[in-house]
Parts: structure tokens; sequence; C-alpha cells
């Protein structure tokens, strides 16, 4: 039997959504507004979901606290109140898309959950707009 629990959390975060090797007028065809060279912001909504067996002396399938604590250090301490492609080295050298940021979470959160479990993180950029991303 599987179960899968999940905590949300959110950060704040600025970003600009460009190539550096594409001319201003290339990147503001393919990023529209989201091409703005003085960057825009979002209030980002996460849910990070693990999946596995419960564990029978615990009766948890993960500690929750865990969970939230392994957000709050890779994710929210990380990105909150920062400018992505100034900030944020992983974005060093890649654009801060949503479907970008859900993988660089999700990849700091794998290593920190135990391989036996399933990891599913969705990341909310707009109420109306979400990505998701369960791993290879």
């Amino acid at each position: 039997m599987k179960v899968t629990i999940s905590r949300k959390a959110h950060f704040n975060a600025a970003h600009r959504l460009y190539r550096k090797d594409w001319s201003f007028e290339q990147n503001d065809a393919v990023f529209g507004k989201c091409n703005n060279p003085n960057f825009h912001g979002h209030n980002y909504e996460l849910i990070v979901s693990v999946t596995g067996p419960i564990n029978p002396e615990t009766g948890y399938v993960m500690d929750a606290k865990i969970l939230a604590d392994i957000i709050k250090a890779e994710v929210e301490d990380a990105f909150d109140h920062k400018n992505l492609n100034l900030d944020v080295s992983e974005f060093e050298n890649l654009n801060p898309t949503a479907e970008n940021i859900v993988v660089v979470i999700w990849n700091k959160i794998r290593k920190q959950v135990e391989s036996q479990f399933e990891l599913e993180v969705v990341l909310y950029e707009t109420p109306r707009n979400f990505v998701s991303y369960k791993g290879l």
C-alpha cells in the first residue's frame, strides 16, 4: 500500500525570461513582457508530494516536519525574495521559466528524500499557470 503526503509552501521571487545569445528583439518576440530588462515578480506556490509505503512503526510515510524542513532549506531560504537570474546560481545559465524552476526544485529536494519514495513537485507561477515534475 502506498500513500502520498503533501506539503504546501511559497516564495516570492523576481525573474526575467530571456536568452543571452538572442537579440532583444528575438527575446521580446518569444517571451513578450516576461523579457522586461527590469525583471518582474511572482508569488510562487509550491506543493511537494512524497509517495511511499506507510512505516508500520511510526504510521508515517515520511514525517511532515522533516519534509517541511527540507523545503525551507532547499527552496524557501534559497529562492524567497531573490532575483532568480542574479541571485540563484542554478539559473546563471538556465532560463528561469516555470518549467526549469520546477525541475531545479525537484532535483534539490530529491537529494534530501530517500530514493525509495516517489517525489512530485507542483509549482504555481500564478493561480492559473502551473507546472509539475515527477522526475525522468
